[in-house]
């Protein structure tokens, strides 16, 4: 069952704008994860908690970030950690991304979530049929 985190009611409008304003990082990772292309579904530019995360899968609480230039600057990098702590905190995961990176080589970025989802996949055992003897005859 997925777990439901709340989140600030306030931050929708904030996201719908996001939303309508991607980054063009932000707009070719969507095009590679969208409709479920990657095997999970993933929603972007989503409040969780008291944040908004760029793309997020709710039921793997997988976040994917696209950090841009402004990530890099100031107290960006603190901010972004004690961010990613609280999120973390919730159970959210996270995989962080340069914005150079998904410009530059978005297939090494698919294959990162790739990975990622297939990690954090459950795998279904196979159901058992019975104890069979090694040497034993089948009819």
């Amino acid at each position: 069952m997925r777990k439901i985190i709340p989140y600030n009611k306030r931050l929708v409008p904030l996201a719908r704008k996001l939303r309508n304003n991607m980054t063009l990082g932000e707009v070719l990772l969507w095009n590679e994860i969208k409709n479920k292309t990657l095997g999970a579904r993933f929603n972007r530019q989503i409040p969780i908690d008291e944040f908004i995360v760029d793309f997020y899968c709710k039921d793997l609480q997988l976040a994917i970030e696209v950090d841009g230039e402004s990530h890099h600057y100031d107290d960006q990098p603190e901010i972004d950690s004690i961010r990613q702590e609280k999120l973390e905190s919730l159970g959210v995961r996270f995989l962080r991304f340069d914005d150079m990176d998904v410009k530059t080589d978005i297939n090494w970025v698919v294959r990162e979530i790739t990975h990622t989802i297939q990690d954090l996949k459950p795998t279904l055992s196979p159901p058992r049929r019975g104890i069979y003897k090694a040497n034993a005859q089948l009819p």
